[in-house]
């Protein structure tokens, strides 16, 4: 699981092997990964202040201070815990502060009030981190070939998870730095990543029947199996993300005030909110910008749109005269190298809800509850954004929000009926 440099430009992550190299030592490969990954969580939290690791902006972000110790939590709960004889928590109390929603593993604090533990301090989560990674390192080392086998697939399924939270350690930063009227900098020298727009713009997809989702033992999340056939097409889709221009256009056109574009729910949520242009984006002096990870800066109009929910997604797609594609067409087009853009810059929606594949079966236990009691009322995104770490990203992957949502580096490509 190769966790290389981060997708934004500023320089977030280092290089790390593979779980699974050819080094002859397991015990080595499990250390060094798991202190790769574990160490780019510690590099994306570095510019952050003992405050802003505490804010919790909105009932759906977390307190950075938060991210790193629910991650740790993660490793003591599920490893140590399970299979380290004699392993006693750090903490007693921790496990209660950041179980996230395993209900599986007992009660836990609520979400929304994450932001109110002022204590343990940011200080004592990072102690609590070297707690722990010295623990998991002591225990790959003495552990047996045979062990270190078998528990192998749970740490990988750690490391992601961790993955993720780095990701969310970004978005959840920049949402909070957003309601701030001083617009702070994650990193002044951050820049949005340079996108691709060449070739024709269509990509045509013929009818046909095609095999989707994750087909081999490569790392995946339980979600995107059983591999399966779908019939696809006949439909184009863009070659290329939609672009700010274009979504000013649709802003000048008064696309967010055009009720017939709309869901209903979706003109509801955009008129109760007061959306007039995606998420992070101000007007200053008659111009528009939006705030970044460098701060804010003047909208790129050649950049891909960022920050828009499914509802905005899908009111631009009607207003374009088209459609989002479904996750089954993005997968086909992508598999065949046909689309610009498809990872490291934003999200991108589809309009396919997330659902269980067919023949779909969560894993047992505690880690079940991962993704199967989430497919409801969810669509999916495909592709990966410029804060996913490198690495983390695959054709398969189904990322999912409620439509509602933006605060994620969220975008869209169009798709349309092909004769």
């Amino acid at each position: 699981m190769p966790v290389t440099k981060s997708a934004t430009a500023a320089p977030l992550a280092a290089p790390a092997p593979s779980l699974f190299s050819d080094s002859g030592s397991l015990a080595q490969d499990l250390v060094e990964t798991y202190l790769a990954v574990r160490g780019e969580t510690e590099r994306r939290a570095a510019p952050l202040s003992p405050e802003d690791e505490v804010v919790q902006s909105m009932p759906d972000a977390s307190p950075a201070k938060w991210h790193r110790a629910h991650t740790t939590w993660f490793f003591e709960q599920f490893l140590l815990g399970e299979h380290c004889e004699g392993y006693t928590p750090f903490h007693p109390d921790y496990a209660f502060l950041f179980n996230s929603y395993y209900v599986s593993a007992g009660p836990r604090h609520a979400r929304n009030a994450r932001g109110m533990l002022t204590r343990p301090s940011v200080k004592d989560v990072a102690a609590y981190r070297r707690h722990v990674d010295a623990a998991v390192v002591k225990f790959f080392q003495a552990a047996g070939e045979v062990t270190l086998q078998k528990l192998a697939p749970l740490v990988e399924v750690g490391l992601n998870h961790e993955q993720q939270h780095q990701e969310l350690m970004l978005t959840d930063i920049l949402h909070a730095f957003a309601q701030n009227p001083i617009s702070p900098a994650y990193d002044a020298d951050w820049r949005f990543p340079a996108s691709k727009r060449n070739g024709d713009r269509w990509v045509t997809l013929n009818e046909g029947i095609h095999t989707v989702g994750h087909g081999d033992d490569s790392f995946h999340f339980d979600n995107e199996k059983p591999a399966h056939r779908a019939l696809v097409g006949p439909v184009k889709l863009s070659r290329n993300l939609v672009t700010n221009a274009e979504w000013l256009a649709f802003m000048k056109d008064g696309g967010y005030a055009t009720a017939t574009l709309w869901l209903m729910d979706g003109f509801a949520t955009a008129t109760n909110e007061g959306w007039q242009a995606p998420g992070h984006w101000r007007e200053v002096d008659g111009k528009w910008h939006v705030l970044t990870l460098g701060g804010l800066r003047p909208v790129d109009p050649d950049a891909p749109v960022c920050h828009v929910s499914y509802y905005e997604a899908d009111a631009f797609a009607r207003w374009a005269g088209k459609h989002l594609p479904t996750e089954m067409e993005w997968e086909v087009a992508a598999r065949a190298g046909e689309l610009n853009d498809a990872f490291g810059i934003v999200w991108q929606w589809t309009r396919s809800a997330y659902a269980p594949y067919p023949g779909y079966r969560a894993v047992e236990g505690a880690l079940g509850e991962y993704n199967g009691k989430f497919m409801v009322n969810q669509l999916v995104l495909r592709g990966s954004s410029l804060a996913t770490p490198e690495g983390h990203s695959r054709i398969t992957y189904r990322n999912f929000f409620y439509p509602h949502h933006r605060w994620q580096f969220t975008g869209l490509r169009l798709a349309d009926y092909a004769a």
